[in-house]
């Protein structure tokens, strides 16, 4: 008899980010082994579904921080839907995931989280206004969480450290999050790939996938991107995804930027790009950057979480400091003068990715996490 799993996530289909397209292929593969049950938002627009696998969503709030609409706490649901499973999968600290943390304690239900990103990081650096008072928050309700937790996934060892120093003492196991390298590969011909998706084939593709949030700083990239097409005719800069109208309605200012909003499927996209841009304040993993390493981009990178490892300056990829938009310029233009140097760093970033970055191996580790998960001492 399958085991009952219980899959918690303040974030799933059809809103897209990182834990959505990590769900969307361990969900069919957990599936041949558990009983699964996931317990989502009721985000907007047609969602997938995934065969003998329930889907309970919770309502939105009407709250908005940043380019996330929460949804309700909804607790004495949460409690009835966790109780009636032998072991809770956790992806996110929002209200679905505080609530079915504390509802696996109250029951003595094992739960093992991923942890995706360091959250008080993320939501303050989401936010306008109360950066300072959120980060704190945030910071003592994750400790309070993840320390009820029976073991934590993490993406890397650069994640253990963070958690200790913020004394957060559940046991942890790294598991790297991979990507699908017979999906996502480079184009036979890029002219082609350009034309797909109308896109005039002389052009230089400059590109991003992802949210459009505040911690993404899709505005850096804008702004080193004016600074080349003063002396570019011939780039294009493409946003693959969708998030705050305020940035939209910036990117769209500018004759040769590109906005397509969400797409299900990315790959005709980074096929067409030439260059991927990945500006962000935080990550932990970066599962746009290994897709766009995938399909034999040059990237230019900020050094932030578990990417600063497996981007070797010059040799797979570029880094720029946060915020810099003169040194992202400087660094994509001398990618734009040279088609030779971007082959080479996107025919190495594709070998980085097949080599290290694979579903099978993260599948596994995940598999042998909830194996071993146990109720967590009182």
């Amino acid at each position: 008899m399958k085991k009952r799993l219980l899959i918690s996530t303040d974030n799933f289909l059809p809103r897209w980010d990182g834990i959505a397209r990590v769900l969307l292929e361990i969900i069919p593969r957990l599936s041949r082994d558990y009983d699964i049950t996931v317990v989502a938002p009721k985000f907007p627009g047609t969602a997938p579904s995934f065969k003998g696998v329930k889907i309970v969503r919770i309502p939105l709030s009407g709250m908005q921080f940043g380019d996330y609409p929460p949804a309700k706490f909804e607790r004495k649901r949460i409690e009835g839907i966790v109780n009636e499973n032998d072991v809770v999968f956790n992806q996110t600290i929002g209200p679905i995931g505080i609530s079915t943390i504390l509802a696996a304690k109250k029951h003595k239900i094992p739960v093992v989280s991923y942890i995706h990103s360091i959250e008080w990081e993320l939501f303050s650096k989401a936010l306008k206004r109360f950066r300072k008072t959120v980060y704190h928050a945030t910071r003592l309700i994750a400790r309070c969480c993840y320390n009820r937790c029976s073991l934590l996934i993490i993406p890397s060892e650069d994640v253990a450290r963070v958690l200790k120093e913020n004394k957060i003492k559940t046991k942890t196991m790294v598991v790297h999050l991979g990507t699908d390298v017979a999906k996502f590969i480079p184009p036979i011909d890029r002219k082609k790939a350009k034309r797909s998706i109308g896109i005039n084939p002389r052009y230089i593709v400059i590109g991003f996938c992802g949210r459009i949030g505040r911690e993404k700083d899709i505005l850096t990239l804008y702004s080193a991107f004016t600074k080349l097409s003063a002396f570019y005719s011939n780039i294009i800069l493409l946003i693959v995804g969708s998030g705050l109208k305020e940035t939209e309605e910036a990117l769209l200012r500018h004759k040769n930027i590109v906005l397509t909003g969400s797409k299900d499927n990315v790959v005709p996209y980074l096929q067409a790009m030439d260059i991927y841009v990945l500006p962000s304040l935080t990550e932990t993993t970066s599962i746009s950057t290994l897709e766009a390493m995938a399909c034999g981009l040059a990237v230019v990178v900020t050094p932030v979480g578990y990417v600063r490892h497996y981007i070797q300056e010059g040799k797979n990829g570029l880094f720029f400091p946060k915020r810099n938009s003169a040194i992202l310029a400087r660094k994509i233009n001398d990618l734009l003068k040279s088609e030779k140097l971007r082959q080479r760093l996107g025919n190495a970033a594709r070998k980085t990715v097949v080599k290290l970055f694979n579903w099978d191996k993260t599948f596994k580790g995940i598999e042998k996490a909830l194996g071993e998960a146990r109720i967590p001492k009182s």
